[in-house]
């Protein structure tokens, strides 16, 4: 994602019922950037030409809504499945420099939870993701990177540098403060019996040294990003549960994540992980994969069933006429 973004590509699922607050941050983060907007719908059941004129009809209502006003407005809606090939196609036909997508409250109570197109998306999608879980607009908000310096997980070694980057570019676009997170179990949690069993020990000295190793990566970090001793987070304890109480006492806007797709085993042990940090998420959250991330997503150019050209919307009339 550049400093100025060329386009950002909001992906609705639903084009009846599109949040109001996806909107009002869509078109702040496309003003803040210069960007414009591609406004996106995959039909993925239905083939009914009614039903593709109605999908029509409902994304230029949307790119028409006065929450977007001032910006420049595409949408195009294709006959494609399963919808996050679907999204990936498009994102990388259009060449979108950002992915937007929503994510929905369900109970327990209204809890934001990912569902299965929103897990391929964070798998498959090549592309920087936003995964919208909050109201309102962005107000000089607070990006949270949340590192592994010591690439405790297997993370690709530029993959932190590549986090920071990336939430240093969207913060300063949006007039926002960088934080910089960790949170690190003690070595005493890695040490396992022979059936698996956590063993006890003591061993003083050698916790010593480990937090001074996770210190000291994590500062080297910080250094070459700019950011200052009081915006770092770095705490004892499980990843969940300190990262997000860590958003909750900052008040933060955004988290920025790494992800890896994997494949067996691996794979799930990974994503186990990812939904139990993303379902107490109730930020926004921006995904980034490696630098040497490849979709494992044919490129076939999707039936393209309508495709609006850019417009830029123009001020109201009322607006005019004082001029």
């Amino acid at each position: 994602m550049s400093t100025t973004a060329r386009r950002i590509m909001l992906a609705l699922r639903d084009v009846r019922r599109v949040p109001r607050a996806a909107l009002r941050k869509l078109a702040g983060l496309a003003r803040a950037t210069g960007a414009s907007i591609e406004l996106f719908h995959a039909v993925t059941e239905s083939l009914d030409a009614a039903a593709l004129r109605r999908a029509e009809a409902q994304l230029e209502r949307i790119a028409h809504s006065p929450l977007l006003r001032g910006c420049k407005v595409h949408s195009a809606v294709a006959a494609d499945a399963p919808a996050h090939e679907a999204i990936v196609r498009h994102a990388l036909a259009c060449r979108a420099e950002l992915v937007v997508a929503v994510r929905h409250a369900h109970s327990r109570p209204a809890r934001m939870f990912l569902d299965n197109t929103d897990w391929e998306l964070i798998r498959h999608c090549p592309i920087p993701l936003l995964l919208i879980g909050s109201g309102g607009a962005y107000l000089k908000p607070v990006m949270l990177v949340a590192v592994d310096p010591l690439h405790a997980h297997a993370k690709p070694a530029n993959l932190d540098e590549r986090l920071l980057s990336a939430g240093a570019r969207l913060s300063r676009s949006l007039g926002g403060a960088l934080h910089i997170f960790h949170a690190y179990m003690p070595l005493v949690a890695h040490v396992q019996g022979p059936l698996g069993q956590p063993l006890a020990w003591e061993s003083p000295e050698l916790e010593d040294v480990h937090d001074e190793q996770v210190r000291s990566a994590l500062t080297r970090l910080a250094e070459r990003a700019k950011i200052p001793p009081e915006r770092r987070h770095l705490v004892l304890g499980d990843v969940p549960g300190e990262l997000a109480a860590a958003v909750r006492r900052l008040k933060a806007s955004i988290v920025v994540m790494g992800a890896v797709s994997r494949t067996g085993v691996r794979r799930l042990l990974i994503g186990n992980t990812a939904e139990r940090v993303l379902d107490r998420l109730h930020c926004d959250v921006l995904i980034i994969k490696p630098g040497n991330f490849k979709a494992a997503i044919s490129r076939r150019a999707p039936r393209v069933i309508s495709a609006r050209a850019p417009r830029a919307q123009r001020r109201s009339r009322s607006a005019r006429s004082r001029k």
